[in-house]
């Protein structure tokens, strides 16, 4: 027999909540196949089975939140096979494996001191712990003597619950993320519901008819709308939002960018891009690819507000949202973008992407970053404002590129109007930071990149 525990899931990550397991007892396991959903405070993710065998007992159940090392279940291994590493080799396995670069070293991200709240832009479900939230209950914790994880204590004080009053379904009567947002569901419930005494005196309804009854049996409580309660993505992104709007002095510059030097290098590219690359060679990657060398020339960009003044940063990680279909946005970090080459970018873009709808992201993939893009332009958008990934300083948009008529100017001063390929780039920045002219001298940067790079060279 063999113990399965959760391993440490990144650098920062001190336990995890298991959402759901696609095992149960008797079932037999192979070594990478995805075996529960746990959730962080950063992330949710698939984990694969680290060994191969039959599944004796399951012994934390979904919903329950666990330190990590904790034991999930118990395996009997399969006859000749390798048992996997002791619970401390396997975290310290994964976390090196999946951190290139150290938490606490200066070029991802800021002194301990100093707390990461992390938001994303228009939406990611990144998440840090209020500097409180590590701090062990106490008599004037007001945890109703119940031991509390950090997850559920930030949440019971931002919903304002009383612990003593939540069902508690954990082991050992302890309250878990789950109870705190069924607590959470029932009083939004609550709060739209009219009060019992009008409920006692209002006349009965009518006869529902037919359509209603079909509503009411598909979800729709009343006929006319039903409640949809957050998922952990939408409950994150919002407290991010309101959290970034709270802190930063948000301004908007926007540059127009004739992306038709782009363009022919696509159009020149595609099919032997497609064919060796297994993707389609998107705007994305010049786009990154441009940001990451403007970066090196207007530093306040790739840094970070302390108290007092900017952190500026060595190294350029540049966040890239990802859509979720249509449920949240996450945005994993290409770490060290300025030593990538344009394939190098578009490759790790794609892995990343990838993995993201896959769950299969650590906490670590999506920490560290110290510039965010958000790609909107698949949707065909023509201007987004997009909200600053705290504790960045500025955030990129990128919409929809379309076909239109340009003036030109050939290199004897005359004029003519061609069909070319344009589009928006509009950045939200701190006005802490910088002010407009530094801003719009990085986003120039960027449209002369994009507009005048010999990219076919980089091919």
């Amino acid at each position: 027999m063999t113990d399965l525990v959760l391993p440490q899931l990144g650098e920062t990550v001190t336990e995890g909540t298991i959402t759901r397991w696609f095992k149960g007892v008797g079932d037999s396991i192979a070594v990478g196949e995805m075996l529960y959903e746990v959730s962080t405070d950063k992330v949710d993710s698939e984990v694969p089975s680290p060994m191969e065998g039959v599944i004796t007992e399951i012994r934390v159940p979904e919903g329950e939140t666990v330190d990590v090392g904790t034991v999930l279940a118990i395996v009997e291994v399969s006859e000749g096979a390798e048992a996997p590493p002791s619970p401390v080799a396997v975290g310290a396995v994964g976390a090196a494996e999946s951190r290139p670069v150290s938490a606490s070293a200066p070029e991802t991200a800021p002194a301990a001191a100093t707390p990461l709240p992390a938001s994303a832009p228009v939406a990611a479900p990144v998440a840090a712990t209020a500097p409180n939230d590590s701090a062990a209950d106490g008599p004037g914790s007001n945890n109703g003597g119940r031991l509390l994880s950090p997850v559920v204590r930030r949440l019971v004080r931002e919903h304002d619950l009383d612990p003593a009053s939540l069902v508690a379904t954990g082991v050992g009567g302890r309250i878990t993320r789950s109870d705190v947002l069924n607590a959470i569901d029932d009083q939004q419930r609550s709060a739209t519901a009219p009060p019992a005494a009008d409920r006692a005196s209002a006349p009965g309804p009518p006869p529902a008819p037919t359509h209603v009854a079909a509503a009411a049996a598909a979800g729709w409580t009343d006929g006319d709308s039903r409640f949809e309660a957050f998922n952990n993505i939408r409950r994150r992104t919002g407290e991010h939002m309101v959290h970034s709007v709270a802190t930063s002095p948000h301004a908007l510059t926007i540059v127009e960018v004739d992306y038709e030097n782009v363009e022919q290098v696509r159009r020149a590219h595609r099919e032997a891009w497609r064919a060796s690359e297994g993707f389609s060679l998107t705007y994305l990657p010049f786009i990154v690819a441009a940001v990451t060398d403007a970066l090196g020339h207007w530093p306040r960009l790739n840094a970070s507000v302390e108290e007092g003044g900017l952190r500026l940063w060595r190294r350029r990680n540049v966040g890239v949202a990802v859509d979720l279909s249509y449920d949240g946005l996450i945005v994993p970090v290409l770490r060290d973008a300025d030593s990538l080459s344009l394939r190098g970018v578009a490759r790790t873009m794609n892995e990343l992407a990838g993995r993201a709808r896959e769950k299969r992201l650590t906490p670590d993939d999506i920490t560290g970053g110290t510039f965010t893009i958000s790609n909107n332009g698949s949707f065909g958008t023509y201007t987004t404002a997009a909200i600053i990934n705290q504790p960045q300083v500025a955030v990129l948009s990128t919409d929809g590129v379309v076909r239109r008529p340009v003036v030109v100017t050939d290199r004897f001063g005359n004029e003519s109007i061609v069909i070319h390929s344009v589009g928006h780039l509009a950045m939200g920045w701190d006005h802490r930071a910088f002010d407009g002219s530094y801003a719009a001298g990085f986003l120039g940067h960027v449209r002369q990149m994009l507009e005048q790079h010999d990219w076919g060279a980089e091919l």
